[in-house]
């Protein structure tokens, strides 16, 4: 998608989309929350992933948004099972 496609899709201003996305992208101006949301939504991602400091979070965060809701308990489980010292 472009930028402009994306920013229509979260509900931005077509005659302005491009523009604000870009500057989201450069840092230039922060979303507000609600933007960041929908935002998200128009991409299929969760909004905690852009908020993610590291790469490995924010991968970890797409994997859990794929997974199933009745996979997610199995799966939080085990990761608490490589905890040291932590019992599944």
């Amino acid at each position: 998608m472009t930028q402009e496609e994306v920013a229509v899709k979260a509900g931005i201003d077509e005659f302005s989309a491009s523009a604000r996305i870009s500057q989201y992208e450069t840092g230039k101006h922060v979303p507000r929350f609600e933007i960041a949301v929908n935002l998200a939504r128009a991409l299929g991602v969760p909004v905690e992933y852009f908020y993610a400091v590291e790469d490995e979070t924010a991968e970890l965060l797409l994997v859990w948004f794929e997974l199933p809701m009745t996979r997610r308990a199995a799966a939080l489980e085990g990761l608490r099972g490589m905890i040291p010292g932590e019992s599944a």
